[in-house]
């Protein structure tokens, strides 16, 4: 087994990564190298959205001096510099902070890279800068905060250009995943569910979030590519202007419904659209209170994003383009990309080792399984959310006749389970289906017979998001010193005014 390596130190020295290299003092700049995946990706997507712009320059006038760029946070400037110096057919960057230390250490780069015709730096609040740029709009804007991006998508659904692509990452996945609903809910507007499931539902409440702030402006979105990663997940979406489209939201857009014994999932949107035209409302009760499956309670969650998660075109031209660039994450680039090329367009997904313990009975290989809703007439592909998914078109009730199948072949011993137990409510269920596990030729799909590196390895021992900034601003009353630094030595300062009790000396108080 391969050791994770080691976190970089970067006291007082540079960082080279892609064509940037960066000026490092730890005191005041916030660097993760974890996230060269998030960067490496970003810039790909980026060139072959220019790409794409250039495509279609005969048909549709462009902008022949290039595009515009915003990174609304940029800390060091990396991902500015970067974009600046890897990418051909750019006007202008502007790499804003609010924290005055950021803002000199992007001048120093800047000025490091060479790149001062093409990256401005500027030192505003972020939102207050977009809200500013709603008439000279920016082509792509890029939004990369440290948890929550929510207080950032009102501006930037409005200052970004029409047909312009918004990159925006979320890391607050333990809000996201159902840790804290109520949290969920104030930040995104929907309430997520505890399902094995739950970084594509994060990728979707994210997606609606956004859709509903761009939807306030007559504006939509269409999803080119949505990433879960690491710790945190990374959408880009390109953001149009049409009253009419807008209004479509609502068939994108639904609730989610899921069984709290055998966890089967169900999802409903919150409009259908009429053949005639218009729209209608949907009819309830979508489920039963109780699951047709195994009995038990359902939870209702959302509402989430139904629709497409990827672009498949601009999937397809994002691999191509991958060959003339030059990326050090482009080995894994290349695998989760090849893994959502495959992705069905289905919500959500199902853990197969998770049905099979469900029910307490031995995990068939995922070939197996595979093969089993292939030979029932059904699609299935991996999420590259998760490396044991099963993302499927088949209804629930085909799923569990698959997992009732081998049980037969690999009985459980029941007399352990109870009677008021989803899994005996499932397997005492007649079957319905035909169920084969003759393995299926398609059973083993293109990326793993390449051997891609296809989902996440840990990329150094300790990894994860990083520490917040220290040093916070208030605009109204400049720094503002963190609460962790006026929390030191809290406890030594209160015991100074009390009894010391080996010297039993008692500090007088007022009221003596």
């Amino acid at each position: 087994m391969e050791h994770c390596a080691k976190k970089p130190k970067l006291d007082n020295a540079s960082i080279k990564e892609g064509e940037a290299e960066i000026l490092v003092d730890n005191t005041n700049v916030f660097y993760n190298p974890v996230q060269e995946f998030n960067r490496d990706l970003s810039a790909a997507v980026l060139s072959t959205y220019i790409a794409n712009i250039n495509k279609q320059a005969a048909k549709i006038p462009q902008k022949e001096d290039g595009i515009t760029i915003l990174e609304a946070l940029s800390a060091t400037g990396l991902r500015s510099i970067r974009y600046a110096k890897e990418i051909p057919g750019i006007k202008h960057i502007i790499a804003n902070d609010i924290s005055a230390k950021a803002v000199e250490s992007i001048k120093n780069n800047i000025q490091h890279n060479g790149v001062e015709n093409l990256v401005k730096p500027s030192h505003e609040d972020a939102t207050l800068l977009m809200y500013q740029s709603r008439k000279n709009k920016f082509d792509a804007i890029d939004l990369d905060p440290y948890g929550c991006p929510t207080t950032f998508l009102d501006g930037a659904v409005q200052c970004v250009s029409d047909g312009g692509l918004l990159m925006i990452t979320a890391t607050d996945m333990a809000v996201l995943v159902g840790n804290s609903p109520e949290t969920c809910y104030l930040k995104y507007g929907a309430i997520p569910l505890r399902s094995k499931a739950c970084h594509e539902l994060a990728l979707r409440i994210l997606l609606q979030t956004i859709a509903s702030h761009a939807g306030r402006y007559g504006r939509y979105i269409i999803p080119m590519l949505s990433i879960s990663a690491d710790f945190y997940i990374r959408v880009f979406v390109k953001v149009f202007s049409s009253q009419t489209k807008c209004k479509e939201n609502a068939t994108k857009i639904g609730m989610l419904y899921q069984c709290t014994g055998c966890e089967s999932i169900n999802t409903q949107p919150l409009c259908y659209k009429k053949p005639t035209g218009g729209y209608k409302l949907t009819s309830l009760p979508y489920v039963d209170q109780l699951c047709k499956i195994c009995h038990h309670k359902q939870h209702e969650g959302g509402p989430i994003w139904l629709s497409r998660l990827h672009d498949q075109h601009f999937v397809s031209d994002l691999l191509c383009n991958l060959d003339n660039m030059k990326l050090g994450t482009l080995k894994r680039i290349e695998g989760v990309l090849n893994v959502i090329h495959e992705e069905l367009d289905v919500p959500l997904y199902y853990a197969f080792d998770r049905l099979m313990s469900i029910v307490r009975c031995v995990t068939p290989s995922m070939l197996t399984f595979r093969s089993a809703l292939l030979n029932a007439g059904y699609h299935v592909s991996y999420s590259h959310a998760c490396k044991t998914s099963i993302k499927t078109d088949a209804p629930n009730e085909v799923i569990w006749d698959i997992v009732r199948a081998w049980e037969k072949n690999n009985p459980v011993k029941r007399e352990k389970l109870s009677n008021d137990s989803a899994a005996i409510k499932i397997l005492d269920t007649p079957m319905a289906t035909n169920v084969s596990f003759d393995i299926h030729p398609l059973a083993n799909p293109v990326s793993r017979q390449n051997k891609l590196m296809r989902f996440q390895q840990n990329p150094t021992i300790n990894w994860g998001p990083g520490t917040r900034s220290k040093t916070r601003v208030d605009l109204e009353n400049g720094v503002e010193i963190s609460k962790k630094i006026k929390n030191q030595n809290k406890n030594s300062k209160r015991n100074k005014s009390h009894i010391t009790k080996d010297t039993n000396e008692i500090k007088p108080s007022e009221n003596n």
